[in-house]
């Protein structure tokens, strides 16, 4: 007769795991037997990882979409910016001048002035 090192616990001598507190028998041990508990806990680890790339995708879309969403916002408020053609500098919409190199930009009116 077998006892079970953890609880002892007299067990058959074929069993696998202790009937009274499921701990592996040194038989268990020899033959890599998984407890439910085991096959549970690599199940957990598994679906963690899975979880985390889920996450991680999900994330990147959310900043892709809310750059995307920036970008219309900006567009819909200030209008297309104006490409300085000197330099090459993007200037809000209504900019007559460019705000690097001071050039006129092309396609703007002057400012009125006052009289």
């Amino acid at each position: 007769m077998a006892y079970c090192h953890n609880c002892g616990a007299s067990i058959p001598e074929d069993a696998l795991f202790c009937p009274e507190c499921g701990t592996k028998t040194v038989k268990g041990m020899q033959t890599n037997a998984n407890s439910p508990a085991d096959d549970m806990r690599e199940a957990f680890n598994r679906m963690s990882k899975e979880m985390e790339k889920a996450f991680t995708l999900a994330a990147k879309d959310l900043q892709e979409a809310l750059q995307v969403a920036r970008n219309n916002i900006q567009r819909t408020i200030y209008g297309e910016p104006i490409v300085c053609s000197n330099c090459g500098q993007k200037n809000p919409a209504n900019s007559v001048y460019c705000v690097k190199c001071g050039q006129k930009l092309s396609g703007t009116k002057p400012p009125k002035s006052n009289p």
